[in-house]
């Protein structure tokens, strides 16, 4: 009876061992479960830490960065610059140019330049014999040497214009204090070649040459600057025709003629003459002077 025991009893205990020893089948899905995934418990040991990832570079990504919010802020506008404190130099009253007759209409003014000379006494006949009256832009030297004719174109109702001491040229190019010798001293010579009362409206620069400069010295000296509208440059003696034909082609009512009575040989000046006053008369033009 004992053995049967202690045999029944070997038997279940390797049976035991053999079911612990086995392995677990697996099976082939695992269940369902309707029931929530319960949270795993923390552990306790801590996590490994992991290195740093990097930020990831622009160029890595296709697309471009969002353009920057716009600002609601108005633009501040600049300041104005300042405004220069120099004022601009502003022409002297009395210095521009004329070049036109005083009465305008249907006149002309008639100037003869460089005077007194050889032809100023023919000149001078001529304009009697007509009625006309004109201007005689006078050097200084020349009034000088000829005072006798300077006080004749005086009493015969003509007007003088200071042209220089001794007609420099080119009169632009010289200095502030040279042409405020060449026109003051100038004046008071003709003035004083002219006798009492004798006036001085005008300057004409030698060849044209006038400059801000000489124009405000002449008006700093109450003489007003004296152009002209016609130039026949009989000065360069191109022949009577040439001279008669550039006054007939070239003037207008109210225009200024320049013409020359000394200075060299002019005789061509004077026959001109001749021809262009009794066709001015046809014409209808009366003879005046510059404006000033």
């Amino acid at each position: 009876m004992r053995t049967r025991f202690a045999l029944t009893a070997l038997l279940a205990t390797a049976l035991l061992t053999s079911c612990t020893n086995s392995p677990d089948p697996k099976p082939s899905s695992p269940p369902v479960s309707n029931s929530p995934t319960p949270s795993p418990s923390p552990s306790p040991y801590p996590s490994p830490s992991l290195p740093p990832q990097p930020a990831p570079s622009p160029s890595a990504s296709s697309e471009p960065p969002p353009p920057a919010p716009p600002t609601n802020r108005p633009s501040t506008p600049k300041p104005a610059p300042p405004a220069s404190s120099t004022p601009k130099p502003q022409p002297a009253p009395g210095s521009s140019i004329v070049r036109s007759t005083a009465s305008g209409g249907r006149t002309v003014a008639l100037t003869f330049d460089d005077g007194p000379g050889a032809a100023t006494g023919q000149v001078l006949d001529l304009l009697a014999r007509y009625g006309a009256r004109a201007t005689f832009c006078l050097t200084g030297r020349n009034a000088a040497a000829y005072p006798a004719v300077v006080q004749r174109i005086r009493a015969e109702g003509h007007r003088l214009c200071d042209h220089s001491v001794s007609h420099p040229q080119p009169f632009a190019a010289l200095s502030h204090h040279q042409a405020e010798y060449e026109i003051a001293a100038a004046e008071e010579m003709i003035v004083k070649a002219g006798g009492a009362g004798t006036k001085v409206l005008w300057f004409r620069a030698p060849g044209g040459g006038f400059t801000a400069d000489n124009q405000g010295i002449a008006a700093a000296n109450g003489l007003r600057p004296l152009g002209w509208s016609v130039d026949p440059r009989d000065w360069s003696r191109p022949g009577v025709a040439a001279i008669v034909g550039t006054v007939q082609r070239d003037l207008r009512p109210g225009g200024v003629v320049l013409l020359h009575d000394a200075g060299g040989d002019r005789s061509q000046t004077v026959t001109a003459l001749r021809q262009l006053l009794p066709w001015l008369a046809a014409q209808g033009y009366t003879f005046d002077f510059p404006a000033v």
